[in-house]
């Protein structure tokens, strides 16, 4: 469904660390970005597909990155387990707490997630979804 999400930082180096340590136990890992001419940029993706891509950039048009109210990245967890070492990683790497790793049956049977903000303060949504193994 997506080729690819974008959010911006003010600290590529910053955001690095922390997406690096979130992103390597859900399987994402870095790639390297082709200069496009734009602004600098890293970039996630799943070793087993090139496709979605997650990047995070410096704004192309020189103003603050922003965070946005009411929006969220999630993450897809291959266990709860996943969840739970993805969200301390991102606590240890300059996260904050949104929300503990747990079940949260209201949005389904078998779905456990967690919530945290990056450095940037965009949200960021880990999630196990029994209900995608069955």
């Amino acid at each position: 469904m997506f080729s690819h999400v974008t959010i911006g930082t003010q600290d590529l180096e910053r955001a690095g660390h922390f997406y690096d340590a979130t992103l390597a136990p859900l399987g994402l890992k870095r790639r390297a970005v082709a200069p496009d001419g734009g602004p600098p940029a890293l970039c996630w993706v799943s070793s087993a597909a090139s496709l979605p891509r997650f990047y995070v950039y410096i704004p192309r048009n020189g103003e603050p990155s922003t965070f946005g109210n009411g929006s969220m990245v999630a993450f897809l967890a291959a266990s709860e387990e996943a969840v739970e070492v993805a969200y301390a990683a991102g606590l240890a790497s300059g996260g904050t707490d949104e929300g503990i790793p747990g079940p949260r049956p209201h949005y389904g049977n078998g779905y456990f997630g967690a919530y945290l903000r990056d450095p940037d303060g965009n949200k960021v949504h880990i999630v196990y979804r029994a209900d995608l193994q069955e």
